[in-house]
């Protein structure tokens, strides 16, 4: 990706996203989740020089599509500080052997300067300004060079996702938001990873479906909400990188609620440099 391309007016990026959302959303029943998510995806390429991918690192899915329309691409890494180290070791794994460029997103404080500036474990007190401070800040500042982001945002991942478009205008950080994915299956990304021979992060087959930082991700039991291992213990349910969640996802904690720690069969989180 060649980020010295001149940015495209935020006017212009709107009418794109909102012209391809429909264009998208008229046709969506009509392919499979592999032809819509390339088609979406070539479109993309076509219309933006400055494009990036949020990747997770759960698997290598997203970054794999995105690359065969637009190899190099940047993928983007919220280094959190607070990761599994197999997440990190996964990170290390998509940037050897996929073309891609991954791209390190770090806060603007290590753990050790914010634990000395507002206490430690923020996350087990306030989750959402942890996320606001580790994840949405850096995110935003890192955008702010690009037109488009792809996103791996699946619908069936629960109810504030349950309505994802594959492409809108992202009023949160002004640029279009790709969703190719959003019709997808984790069983149907599974299989993905599993023919393509792709890294898959190893937590996914120990019961995370959904794998944040350590400190807020505890395994899913067999026929919970795949989010439900997220901020267990707050009404918390997204960190503020997908805005349109439903009441109750801003990290609030009901009454008495208390954050679950991870239990001693979770990975310890390694801070990041």
């Amino acid at each position: 990706m060649n980020r010295t391309e001149p940015a495209l007016a935020p006017g212009h990026l709107r009418t794109l996203a909102e012209e391809a959302g429909r264009r998208f959303a008229a046709v969506e029943t009509d392919l499979g989740p592999r032809a819509l998510a390339d088609l979406v995806l070539g479109w993309a390429a076509e219309k933006f020089d400055r494009i990036a991918v949020a990747c997770s690192m759960a698997d290598a899915v997203l970054p794999h599509l995105v690359a065969e329309h637009r190899p190099g691409v940047d993928v983007l890494f919220l280094d959190t500080g607070y990761h599994f180290p197999e997440t990190l070791a996964t990170r290390d794994r998509v940037a050897d052997q996929l073309d891609v460029t991954v791209v390190d997103v770090l806060p603007g404080r290590t753990v050790a300067e914010q634990d000395a500036d507002l206490g430690p474990r923020l996350h087990d007190r306030d989750p959402g300004r942890c996320c606001a401070l580790r994840k949405v800040d850096p995110l935003r500042r890192t955008l702010a060079g690009y037109d488009a982001w792809v996103t791996g945002v699946r619908r069936e991942e629960g109810p504030t996702r349950a309505d994802t478009p594959l492409v809108t205008w992202d009023e949160a950080f002004g640029l279009v938001k790709i969703n190719p994915l959003a019709t997808w299956t984790l069983e149907q990304v599974l299989d993905h990873a599993e023919r393509e021979m792709l890294p898959a992060n190893p937590l996914l087959a120990q019961g995370y479906p959904s794998i944040g930082c350590a400190p807020c991700t505890r395994p899913v039991a067999p026929g919970e909400d795949p989010r439900a291992g997220r901020w267990a213990g707050f009404a918390k349910t997204e960190c503020g990188l997908h805005p349109g969640a439903p009441a109750g996802g801003d990290g609030t904690a009901p009454a008495g609620a208390r954050a679950i720690p991870p239990s001693s069969t979770t990975p310890t989180p390694r801070e990041a440099p």
